[in-house]
């Protein structure tokens, strides 16, 4: 095995702009993969936010009772459609109204309890179920207004699943360019030292033997490569977290947790080793037929 280590840094070594290209497209490949899968994941995050915060909101007349208020919340749990709601009665609102312009004192000012009204959010269990829970609500004689983000959240699982279809299609295409890169490397590696493959045939050592340094190299190739992508897209993360922790106020996504981080890490590796040795397998057969 050491012997095996040994003539796979001799190849590195020996054709080191050969080596750097490898490297570098690998690189390239997983730098990429690890933003578009980073990006992906946030946007579930974010869709997934989205869609557990209240997505209908109605709101009442001033007249409208308790015993109201219950009888449409049961309405809407037996409709099957509502994962939850919440009353916010006018005193709430108002409290909520001020913790919002807290630093504007004339609002403050001139907005008393009276003249806010009460509400019901709701929260629906798919949302494909907004436009039914909004027409439930607009039914009855009690609620004066309805607002819900059906538009908001639509465009957001739009959003996530055009990030996934794009990324998807990068990451198989780099992942492709790098196996052919791996390809070719490595069956100019063989290429030239066949005399030196012929005369160890010769005297008797395995197949495995000598395919044995190409597949180390081509691992090589794809552990490195995707350490060092994941590298500079953790460092790319840690730079841009301040920008994006106040850019996404309020939703809990970063920062990002060093398990994911580390799963995503081992993930990439496992995926450089297997192009690399899969790349350097079929190589070697291609050559040495």
């Amino acid at each position: 095995m050491k012997n095996h280590f040994k003539t796979t840094w001799t190849h590195i070594r020996r054709s080191p702009y050969q080596a750097a290209a490898a490297v570098t497209i690998m690189v390239l490949t997983f730098f990429i993969a690890s933003i578009f899968i980073l990006i992906a994941a946030g946007s579930q995050q974010i869709l997934h936010y989205f869609e557990t915060r209240p997505q209908v909101t109605a709101f009442f007349k001033d007249e409208t009772t308790m015993d109201q208020v219950e009888n449409l919340q049961a309405k809407l749990v037996a409709s099957g459609k509502v994962e939850s709601t919440k009353y916010v009665s006018k005193e709430e609102a108002l409290s909520i109204y001020r913790e919002q312009n807290k630093d504007d004192p004339l609002l403050l000012e001139m907005v008393t309890a009276n003249i806010l009204p009460a509400s019901l959010e709701v929260s629906a269990k798919d949302i494909s179920h907004l436009g039914g829970v909004a027409e439930i609500l607009r039914g009855e004689p009690e609620v004066e207004e309805v607002i819900f983000q059906e538009e908001v959240v639509e465009a957001l699982r739009s959003w996530t699943s055009n990030i996934r279809k794009i990324g998807g299609g990068l990451v198989i295409f780099l992942g492709l360019v790098s196996f052919l890169i791996i390809l070719v490397i490595i069956g100019m590696r063989v290429a030239a030292r066949r005399k030196e493959i012929k005369i160890l045939q010769l005297i008797g050592a395995t197949s495995w033997y000598i395919r044995t340094p190409f597949v180390f190299e081509g691992i090589f190739y794809g552990a490195v490569g995707a350490f060092l992508a994941w590298g500079a897209t953790y460092l790319l993360l840690l730079y841009a977290t301040p920008l994006l922790v106040s850019f996404l106020a309020g939703i809990p996504l970063l920062p990002v947790p060093i398990l994911f981080m580390l799963g995503l890490l081992g993930g990439e590796i496992l995926v450089g080793v297997l192009i690399g040795t899969i790349g350097s397998l079929i190589a070697v057969k291609r050559y040495l037929r």
